[in-house]
């Protein structure tokens, strides 16, 4: 029997211990997105979740936490420009890499230092 991937359910991240407030202010109050109730029997570990569109990002504790260099999720927004501008506001650094035919993209740390890539696309 064949199998078929549908999509990706979540992306995982990791941050220091008692990095949750931050998380929050970051993905829930600027980036607007919804926090979700973690299961009861994850709760302990710490972290939190947020869901974009159809998929979640996963906000985990890790102990020895270490930022990666290159892994990062891409999340596609509508209004890249006014992203851009309110992220440079409250003092986000833009970083750029070259561009991808099609859509307009930029990357950012988020306050643990995951990269994370903000993409629109053209029609």
């Amino acid at each position: 029997m064949a199998f078929e991937i549908k999509g990706i359910d979540h992306v995982q991240l990791v941050c220091p211990k008692g990095g949750e407030e931050e998380a929050r202010k970051f993905y829930s109050g600027i980036l607007g997105m919804e926090e979700l109730p973690k299961p009861v029997n994850l709760k302990g570990r710490g972290g939190c979740w947020f869901i974009c569109g159809n998929q979640e990002i996963h906000i985990s504790i890790q102990e020895d936490f270490v930022a990666p260099k290159k892994a990062h999720p891409g999340l596609i927004v509508t209004n890249i420009e006014t992203l851009r501008e309110q992220l440079i506001a409250l003092n986000f650094e833009i970083k750029e890499e070259p561009p991808i035919e099609g859509r307009t993209r930029f990357f950012v740390n988020d306050p643990f230092g995951n990269k994370i890539e903000f993409l629109e696309f053209h029609q």
